[in-house]
């Protein structure tokens, strides 16, 4: 987190540009129950789009779906998405996150209506979920576009991988998977989020081997952590939290 306010994301947005570095805001918090809050964060996002677009930067942004009213109501929730999809620029992504596992139908649902209209939509998974390659099998026929994330929510052994090893091995198999599917068109953009140095090089070490460019490889990071890294990759995204 560079800071706690608005000016503060945008400086460190503007600052990661110099470096041709792009960035991610994202509003910290979820779980909202009440519309007038959810309406309240989906404004905030409005003025965030606003800011980035008068600058120019490189600064695409992320929502977590329980904070847009998701508890309260689908419709709600999607409705308030469509509000920030309308305004963003398609040539950028607005990206959904993921958040714990009893979340996931309902949010990869809201992604498959949203991306029926707006092909500027992506979504985040969780590689230490059970269920995510059969999810990806199934988004596959809708062209999604996929950050893929380890994982951080407490869950039961039954719903994810504990070790991290697992994890860790099934992380790299699906981001070869999404590498394929990107080449072949099947995955419209995908972005791996790992700061973990031996991941990366694994991912980046199966693309130099199938003929794909390193440039075609997109990494996020969140802000502040491995900046050392980030700056030896032609394509890796700050994740900076607002």
């Amino acid at each position: 987190m560079p800071g706690e306010t608005l000016a503060d994301a945008i400086a460190a947005a503007r600052e990661l540009k110099t470096k041709n570095i792009a960035s991610v805001l994202t509003h910290l918090g979820e779980n909202i129950s009440d519309k007038q809050e959810a309406a309240n964060v989906t404004e905030h996002y409005q003025h965030v789009l606003a800011r980035i677009q008068a600058e120019n930067l490189d600064t695409e942004i992320s929502v977590k779906l329980s904070q847009l009213g998701l508890d309260l109501s689908p419709e709600l929730c999607e409705q308030n998405v469509r509000r920030l999809l309308a305004q963003e620029n398609p040539a950028k992504t607005l990206w959904i996150d993921m958040e714990a596992s009893g979340y996931v139908d309902g949010t990869l649902g809201i992604y498959a209506r949203l991306l029926a209209d707006y092909q500027s939509v992506g979504i985040c998974l969780q590689a230490y979920l059970h269920r995510t390659a059969s999810d990806i099998e199934a988004l596959r026929r809708i062209k999604p576009t996929i950050r893929l994330v380890k994982g951080a929510y407490a869950e039961a052994p039954d719903v994810v991988m504990k070790s991290k090893v697992a994890i860790d091995a099934n992380y790299s198999l699906l981001a070869q998977n999404l590498l394929r599917d990107q080449v072949r068109g099947e995955v419209h953009r995908a972005a791996f989020a790992t700061h973990d140095p031996a991941l990366i090089h694994h991912i980046t070490d199966f693309a130099a081997a199938n003929g794909i460019l390193r440039s075609e490889v997109e990494v996020q990071m969140l802000y502040g952590i491995q900046r050392g890294e980030q700056g030896a990759w032609p394509q890796v995204d700050g994740v900076v939290e607002c």
